[in-house]
Parts: C-alpha cells; structure tokens; sequence
C-alpha cells in the first residue's frame, strides 16, 4: 500500500489560504479521528485529494469557516470531500464546510463521508 499524502502541512490551522498545491485541487476535509477509524483511508479517501484536517470539537470554527471560504476565493477549487465521525460533534465539521462554499457564492461539488465509531463507512 503506498501513502497518497500529497502535501505537508495537513492542519488546517498551519495551512495557508494561498497555498499553491491548493489551485485546481479536490479537497479531502476530514475530522482528526477519521484517518485512525477507517481503515481505508489512504486509497478510500485521499487519493488525488488535497488533505486538510481539523477537530470542531477543540478548534476554533469560526476561524475554519473563514479561511475555508478564503482558500475557495483564492483557488479553483474543484469539490470538497467532507469526511468526518458518526459522533455528534464531528457534525459540526460538515456545517462549516457547507457554510464557508454557500458564503463562496462558487459552485462547488460537496460530498459527505460518514465514518462509523468502529471504522465503517456509513
């Protein structure tokens, strides 16, 4: 199995909004715990995917929803994969990425991944 990671860093928070392996990308948005719970990340979810990961649970949202609104403005981003845990909190996540490409005014193709607390995909 080769690793599909494509870039460093992957936090969403050390992540520049002006990037630039963030033009003409697909973005894999994921929820810290998702790459541990399922097992097929890398060749499931990640691959040709531009990987940001984040925790809404002890992160700051607003600044999530802001700077994923600003990477869409400043690139052309092609679709946005939003994985995240079936556990309430990590919903949250979802809302923000919803939110940021709605404020975008762009029309972006949004995906949702529901990973299960024993790593199914739901």
């Amino acid at each position: 199995m080769q690793p599909e990671l494509r870039q460093w860093p992957i936090q969403l928070m050390l992540v520049p909004p002006q990037a630039p392996y963030l033009k003409n990308c697909d973005l894999l948005i994921a929820a810290d715990c998702v790459p541990f719970a399922y097992a097929d990340f890398h060749e499931g979810l990640l691959k040709d995917k531009i990987l940001l990961v984040g925790c809404p649970k002890f992160d700051d949202v607003r600044l999530y929803k802001d700077k994923i609104k600003d990477m869409i403005a400043r690139n052309n981003i092609k679709g946005i994969t939003c994985a995240h845990m079936e556990v309430p909190c990590c919903f949250g996540l979802m809302n923000i990425v919803k939110q940021a490409i709605d404020d975008s005014q762009k029309n972006i193709k949004f995906t949702e991944v529901n990973i299960g607390i024993k790593g199914d995909r739901k």
